[in-house]
């Protein structure tokens, strides 16, 4: 089995980091809270004591959410299937039901499309993907890879005078 590493864009990758800052502040300031003023305050303590019980789960279930998604992002080509994972999110397609990788220079992205028409944005750093082409090829001789090059319009013509 070949795995090949999600790669986040620069903004994304930003953002998990500080998601995952936020929910770490969050539960410290929670646990804080919870020692310095306790359910002492309430005239019902478990008011308070559900609040903070929430307040662990929601940054502890969001820090987790965000760590597992940094951490085990990938695709991966094995004997029958091509998986993806996304944290805690798993698919899985046959790769027999692959009919064409495409290879758009315009966008710079890898696509593979299905026979029954769905498809596949392939998420990868783009020194990698002749890799996972021939690891889909290995498995599958059938597909038909494609590349789209960048053609040149009337417009790009006249830029260059």
């Amino acid at each position: 089995m070949k795995k090949f590493k999600y790669s986040f864009p620069r903004l994304t990758l930003i953002l998990i980091i500080v998601g995952m800052a936020v929910c770490l502040a969050g539960f410290i300031l929670n646990l804080y809270v919870c020692i310095t003023d306790g359910v002492s305050y309430a005239v019902n303590p478990a008011i308070p004591l559900v609040l903070y019980i929430l307040m662990f789960a929601v940054t502890i279930g969001a820090g987790g959410l965000l760590v597992s998604i940094l951490v085990s992002s990938y695709y991966s080509v094995d004997g029958k299937h091509i998986k993806t994972a996304f944290g805690f999110i798993r698919s899985s397609y046959n790769v027999k039901d692959v009919d064409v990788i495409v290879l758009d220079r315009e966008t710079d992205k890898l696509l593979v499309y299905m026979k029954d028409e769905s498809s596949i944005v392939i998420v990868i750093k783009s020194n990698l993907y002749t890799d996972f082409v021939q690891a889909v090829l290995e498995v599958n001789p059938a597909v038909e890879y494609a590349i789209q090059s960048v053609e040149n319009t009337p417009d790009d013509k006249d830029k260059k005078k």
